[in-house]
């Protein structure tokens, strides 16, 4: 059996959609600790168990290997700036993220959909993770939806779902399609574009501009939307993709640091690709929703 390359299995991995949490713990010496987690899982009801998995990559990972006790918040949508904080930043997480401590000395991260207040049932090694399960001692849940991720990226299902929705008649699909630094885009008299199609519907949106690709030679897998505007009488939704392909399906490869100096098919094209090649650099995507002209774009204030 030929051995198994981990970054192509950490790619497949994330090719299952999950929610995102924040566990909070608390170190021997009473440091407050806390890491950002899709690995994250109910285990059993009776009795009410949660698994979690700390990476031994961790520098918090020996106070979660030896704690009696931790907290899962499980994120809401807008909630990215926390997912970052406690994924990446280095100083003072808890002094960036607003938190209280509760009766059993646990910390919650203000605004999450859910948290759940657990004592250390077992940890259970498993190779470069442990597994961190939790007898949950309480918890509580508001209404809302969950934060997302897949693909190495954050979506939020629930503004997918209002943005994609439309009464036009003509319904245009794109895909922003990466591979390593490299972006694909289709060259036209007019400028450059991102390869798209048409849809005679909005529901259709995803599946036909997927059979489009694929008859280009191009089975790529869609992620979130990033871009949904009205151009027009058009309805334009460009969606997040990434493939290690092999042919480009007589689409040009351009470096994504490139992106400022070509020129595009419209302004809001433009715009578009001038967004991602700044927003790649930092892995914090948001999606623009609007017209061409103006619109919102739902993302996290700052990078941690």
């Amino acid at each position: 059996m030929s051995a198994i390359d981990p970054r192509a299995l950490r790619s497949a991995f994330g090719t299952f959609m999950t929610g995102v949490t924040v566990v909070t713990g608390k170190a021997v010496d009473g440091t407050v600790v806390g890491f950002t987690a899709n690995s994250f899982s109910s285990v059993s009801l009776d009795p009410p168990l949660l698994l979690v998995c700390p990476g031994k990559f961790l520098s918090s990972y020996e106070a979660f290997a030896g704690c009696t006790q931790f907290a899962v918040n499980i994120l809401a949508e807008g909630q990215e700036d926390v997912a970052n904080t406690f994924a990446s930043y280095k100083g003072d997480r808890f002094a960036r993220v607003p938190h209280r401590q509760d009766a059993l000395g646990n910390l919650l991260i203000d605004g999450a959909l859910t948290q759940f207040s657990c004592t250390t049932h077992s940890v259970v090694d498993a190779g470069d993770h442990a597994i961190l399960i939790g007898a949950v001692q309480s918890f509580e849940q508001r209404a809302g939806r969950g934060l997302g991720y897949a693909d190495g990226q954050f979506f939020s299902l629930g503004l997918e779902r209002a943005a994609l929705e439309h009464s036009g008649n003509t319904a245009l699909g794109g895909a922003i399609i990466t591979c390593g630094d490299t972006v694909l885009l289709e060259r036209t008299e007019a400028g450059y574009r991102p390869p798209q199609c048409l849809a005679k519907h909005r529901d259709n949106l995803r599946p036909t501009l997927t059979r489009d690709l694929e008859a280009r030679d191009l089975p790529v897998k869609l992620g979130p939307a990033y871009s949904v505007f009205e151009d027009g009488k058009t309805h334009c939704s460009y969606f997040l993709a990434a493939e290690p392909f092999t042919n480009n399906g007589g689409f040009e490869a351009h470096p994504i640091g490139d992106i400022r100096k070509l020129k595009f098919t419209s302004q809001p094209i433009a715009d578009m690709m001038n967004r991602f090649a700044l927003e790649i650099q930092t892995r914090s995507f948001g999606l623009y929703v609007g017209d061409a002209q103006r619109g919102d774009v739902h993302h996290l204030p700052e990078r941690s």
